[in-house]
């Protein structure tokens, strides 16, 4: 199977999932009046069928013990599991990201969410797999954080000026996976952030969707690191699977009594434009090729690390949202700032998370 054998290499694998993971939604922007749980089920198909595309060509390379088959043939079967279960936590976890922002708008769900999840998974990844030096992995983890942080408090001053705006903005961040996202009425992301207000049935679904989001990393570590473990892209396979089959139970739950919304049916996905489901298969081959570049590198520089940076990627998505959506036209010399101070501190992240392998 092709793996990086530098530093530099798995760094720069680690970078291009971060801009996957921060470009994919852009596919969900650019439909109209499309529920999100109906987009899923094409992007649900998309990353399970790049993970094996990947897997069979990639993942195969060299055709030895470590080739995607042979390895899914010898691997210990309790890894097999760990690989579908984070799967399965990851998918319900996404769902209700989308839901929060339905909820909630941007600048609250993403910091309650991504916050916890960036904090929760590095955390957990690093007690199963110590790789890097703890002090310069837990400070750029912070400074992750802190950029996370400026992103939302520039989203929470687009639009707003009011006592109730910015106490928004105190708690805002931006997303990983959504934060060019806009809501199920077509509305822009940057306008849903800057006029939802926090709410407790949306903070609820953020903090659970958080817990869930960072619940995910630990699986994957012990499917790698335990006795006869899994490739990163045996894992690949395994976990979008299960995020496809997580679908027919708690998707289908969701179109039938919706967090936020009116119900929808398989009719309404039946009957929705074909681009739109090109659009979703494309949305998840982006998603899904930044996962399988994520696992890859952390084969060499440790799931903690290859996950903190790319968990960094609502950077990625708010350089979207900055000069292509142009959500940000007009904005004060204040949200300006945030900006200015969020993509220092997601550089200074990149160094000191970098530092963490070099110095261990």
């Amino acid at each position: 199977m092709f793996a990086p054998h530098t530093f530099t290499a798995a760094l720069v694998m680690t970078i291009l999932s971060t801009i996957c993971w921060g470009s994919f939604a852009n596919t969900f922007k650019i439909t109209k009046n499309f529920r999100f749980e109906l987009y899923y089920w094409s992007y649900a198909v998309g990353i399970f069928a790049i993970s094996v595309i990947l897997a069979l060509t990639m993942g195969s390379a060299n055709h030895n013990d470590q080739s995607f088959l042979a390895n899914l043939h010898h691997a210990a079967p309790a890894n097999l599991w760990y690989a579908a279960i984070g799967g399965f936590i990851f998918n319900i976890a996404n769902v209700l990201l989308m839901a929060g922002i339905e909820i909630a708008g941007l600048a609250v769900a993403f910091p309650i969410s991504i916050g916890i999840a960036l904090v929760e998974g590095v955390v957990l990844s690093y007690a199963l797999q110590p790789k890097g030096n703890a002090v310069l992995l837990g400070a750029g983890v912070a400074m992750a954080v802190v950029a996370i942080i400026l992103i939302g408090k520039a989203y929470g001053q687009l639009g707003g000026t009011g006592k109730a705006e910015t106490k928004t903005a105190r708690v805002a961040a931006a997303s990983a996976l959504d934060s060019t996202m806009r809501t199920s009425s077509g509305q822009d992301a940057g306008a849903v952030g800057a006029r939802h207000k926090p709410n407790r049935k949306g903070v609820v679904v953020c903090v659970v969707s958080g817990l869930l989001m960072g619940a995910f990393a630990p699986f994957v570590t012990r499917a790698m690191t335990a006795n006869r473990p899994l490739t990163p892209y045996t894992v690949a396979v395994l976990f979008t699977l299960a995020a496809f089959v997580c679908c027919f139970v708690f998707n289908t739950i969701l179109m039938k009594r919706p967090i936020v919304g009116t119900p929808v049916s398989f009719a309404d996905l039946v009957r929705a434009p074909g681009a739109y489901h090109l659009v979703g298969l494309l949305g998840g081959f982006v998603w899904g090729i930044g996962t399988v570049f994520n696992f890859v590198a952390a084969s060499l520089v440790g799931v903690a690390i290859s996950y903190a940076i790319g968990q960094a990627s609502p950077m990625i998505a708010a350089v979207w949202g900055v000069f292509v959506w142009h959500e940000f036209r007009g904005s004060n010399t204040r949200a300006k700032g945030y900006l200015a101070g969020m993509f220092t501190a997601y550089a200074l992240a990149l160094v000191l998370i970098a530092k963490a392998y070099q110095a261990q």
